[in-house]
């Protein structure tokens, strides 16, 4: 294949996104620092920064409190995900003008595939500034701006939309490789995080020059699995098809607000989640086997863990009984002050292809569950709850509406995948931020964070 034809995939990152549709949404906060949170609280964290706010320090996960002290005049904005979800959909319609969309992975982010003449690096550019330009009609040359990378495979795109912020534009070809990669640090590439970057570590692997050169089998044993040759494969800019992938589990978690940091404000909030969690199951069609709860405490590393296994069910009475069996068998100290609530269902089969146990009495509920299900898409969620969620009732709220519930519109439901996959990344950075704040500070470190460095998830949401 000749050089000039190696660029396969176009990737586009929209910079700073919950930020920026704030500031698309109310002029006013144009040119300014804005940070987006989930709840209004000192005590909670940003889910994303505007590129104003980033120059100051304040990235995804820093905490509301510290983001005051890094940057005194930003304004710290409550999430409104729907929105995000709608401008979303307006944006993929824009880039959808001007090439075909590829795989959408995540509500900022979406890989294109180039073919034939759109190859070559200057029909590629382009297809690129033709997708900027698109969108700024889309927004009235408004403030939601997008990087964009192309490249021979969607790892290297989506690295070259990184190098390049706000509004840039960065092509990878396949001669420019490895060199091209060596002035980067290893969590620059999607999917290294701090756990993977140790194991590197572990290996000799230090440099992104050293990742580029190290053999096959060499990144198989770092990865322990057959995605360390994935990666070397795509270093080397090859193409590969994308993975299938089946549904392993369906969960929940969330940061609690203060006045929740209680063993009964753990519980109601873990009861409030895995109603959620029920709910949705009901709409993949599925049944669960298992249940794992985990509470974090704050000021320690130490937290809850709990498994249970049982028949499969999607029942949410029969999963909160289950729930109340897991705290009375594992409860909490009576001064413990829970950080966060996670609780996932797992062990998951379609529910066409599954037999209920004869004693399960999961079928008496399913009238019950389909009333509740109606009920709360026709009114709004919550409007029909169990009485053990009402302590919790105002906290992790449902951030994507279902339009169909049982049967779950895929679009919907795609959705909210998109806005829990950020929720999350900021939820673990905000936990390490917590847990940092309550820990007794060590010998040479600075109580005010100054030595903190925020850990990169490989999303964009959390650089400029």
């Amino acid at each position: 294949m000749p050089a000039a034809m190696t660029l396969r995939c176009l990737f586009v990152d929209f910079n700073s996104y919950f930020a920026s549709v704030e500031q698309q949404e109310n002029p006013a906060l144009r040119g300014r620092p804005v940070g987006v949170v989930p709840v209004e609280a000192d005590s909670t964290c940003c889910i994303a920064a505007s590129v104003e706010a980033k120059r100051h320090g304040v990235g995804t996960g820093t905490l509301a409190r510290d983001a005051r002290r890094l940057c005194p005049g930003i304004e710290l904005v409550l999430a409104r995900p729907a929105l995000y979800v709608a401008w979303h959909h307006r944006l993929l319609a824009a880039i959808d003008r001007v090439i075909p969309l590829g795989v959408i992975g995540s509500i900022d982010e979406v890989a294109c595939e180039l073919t034939g003449s759109q190859r070559r690096r200057d029909r590629a550019e382009a297809l690129a500034r033709a997708v900027k330009a698109e969108i700024r009609r889309e927004t009235d040359d408004g403030a939601i701006r997008c990087s964009i990378g192309i490249a021979p495979n969607a790892l290297l795109a989506k690295t070259a939309s990184d190098m390049q912020k706000p509004d840039g534009l960065v092509v990878i070809e396949q001669a420019d490789l490895p060199q091209a990669l060596h002035a980067l640090e290893l969590r620059d590439l999607c999917g290294i995080g701090a756990a993977m970057e140790a194991r590197l570590h572990a290996h000799g692997i230090r440099t992104m020059a050293q990742l580029a050169a190290a053999g096959k089998l060499a990144l198989r044993r770092a990865w322990g699995s057959i995605e360390g040759e994935r990666m070397w494969a795509q270093l080397r800019g090859e193409w590969l098809p994308p993975r299938a992938s089946e549904r392993g589990s369906v969960g929940h978690s969330h940061v609690l607000p203060p006045e929740l940091r209680t063993p009964q404000g753990a519980q109601a909030v873990a009861k409030k989640l895995l109603v959620k969690a029920a709910q949705r199951l009901r709409g993949y069609g599925l049944l669960a086997g298992a249940l794992a709860l985990r509470v974090r405490l704050l000021g320690t590393d130490a937290r809850l863990e709990a498994d249970l296994e049982f028949d499969p069910t999607d029942d949410s009475r029969t999963l909160l009984h289950m729930l109340a069996r897991m705290f009375d068998a594992r409860a909490l100290p009576r001064r413990a002050r829970p950080l966060s609530v996670s609780v996932t269902l797992h062990r998951v089969v379609e529910r066409a292809h599954s037999s209920r146990s004869l004693f399960d009495d999961g079928r008496a509920g399913d009238a019950l569950n389909a009333v509740l299900d109606r009920i709360n898409r026709r009114y709004g969620h919550n409007t029909l709850y169990f009485g053990g969620m009402h302590a919790a009732l105002d906290a992790a709220p449902m951030r994507i509406p279902f339009s169909r519930i049982p049967e779950v519109d895929v679009e919907r439901d795609a959705d909210h995948e998109l806005w829990l996959k950020r929720a999350n990344q900021a939820r673990v950075l905000a936990e390490g931020e917590h847990r940092r704040a309550a820990s007794p500070p060590r010998a040479g470190t600075r109580r005010d964070g100054g030595d903190a460095k925020l850990p990169r998830s490989g999303s964009g949401e959390d650089r400029a």
